[in-house]
């Protein structure tokens, strides 16, 4: 793959590979927002900045990606916690995934719903419940996006009904 993006470099003109060029070094400049994690510019992202949002319902994901495929969908107004990850079967809780930190958010108070909306794949099944064993004591309404995504499936690849089915028909976490 990395020669076909070479090949295709190596085929543009020089003012659309100095625009290129340009987009990467802009990249340098991007963070991660210290509230969810999503990809920023400043301290917090967009969407913790916007004061528009449901700050009440938070929608917990792996990654990035899935907040970009969930916000192409424009149906969900809430806020998010990216994860940075899944657990996997052979270890308790993965210390770079942020999981004290969302406990921290809900702890905080005002959140009033938890949208796990974590692949429907084995990881992203047992991150779903270990998580809703940690929130649980909490008091809060713990939902598990619906079974709208095909096992094993990506949320980053799904496409827009597919996620507004999904988060239309969460559940409630049994």
């Amino acid at each position: 793959m990395a020669e076909r993006v070479v090949l295709f470099l190596f085929k543009q003109d020089k003012e659309k590979l100095q625009s290129f060029s340009a987009s990467l070094e802009a990249l340098k400049h991007l963070k991660v927002c210290t509230r969810c994690f999503h990809i920023a510019e400043n301290e917090l992202c967009d969407i913790c900045s916007d004061a528009k949002r449901f700050s009440d319902t938070l929608c917990v994901v792996e990654e990035p990606l899935d907040v970009i495929a969930i916000e192409r969908t424009g149906s969900y107004q809430g806020l998010y916690h990216v994860l940075g990850g899944l657990l996997d079967g052979g270890q308790n809780e993965n210390n770079s995934l942020h999981i004290t930190e969302l406990i921290e958010r809900v702890k905080d108070g005002g959140i009033k719903e938890v949208i796990l909306a974590t692949n429907p794949t084995t990881e992203g099944d047992l991150t779903a419940l270990y998580l809703k064993k940690k929130l649980e004591l909490f008091k809060i309404k713990i939902t598990r996006i619906g079974r709208g995504m095909a096992t094993g499936g990506d949320i980053e690849y799904a496409d827009e009904l597919t996620l507004i089915s999904s988060l239309t028909n969460r559940q409630k976490l049994v």
